[in-house]
């Protein structure tokens, strides 16, 4: 079954940089194709960050631009959301989700991280 995994949510002062990482695993094939990272804010929904596609095109959120940047790679699986010149207003909890196709005839679906949580603070 396939599984998302985050890691290196944290505590940081505004001003200061977190890099968060994701990694897809757990079937023995994976065509992975959109990847992103979405965020919830307490009391509020969940928005989009930022996504990127298997090629490397690139969709930002307007809030995160000059600020935030994705990357991934396929060979490990790995989707990274760098973010600089952190702000109170990115606390949430940040989720990653991937579009996967685990058989070469099926159709993908999508799947989606436990989360890690983001603090920054003032």
């Amino acid at each position: 079954q396939v599984q998302l995994v985050e890691s290196g949510g944290g505590l940081v002062q505004a001003g200061g940089s977190l890099r968060l990482s994701c990694t897809a695993s757990g079937a023995i094939f994976m065509r992975i194709n959109t990847m992103g990272w979405y965020r919830q804010a307490p009391g509020k929904q969940r928005e989009l960050v930022a996504v990127i596609g298997r090629g490397g095109s690139t969709n930002y959120s307007d809030f995160v631009k000059g600020r935030f940047a994705i990357s991934r790679d396929n060979a490990q699986n790995t989707v990274v959301l760098q973010m600089n010149s952190l702000e109170p207003e990115d606390t949430a909890v940040y989720s990653c989700a991937a579009n996967i196709a685990t058989t070469i005839l099926s159709a993908a679906n999508d799947y989606w991280g436990r989360g890690t949580q983001v603090t920054v603070s003032s």
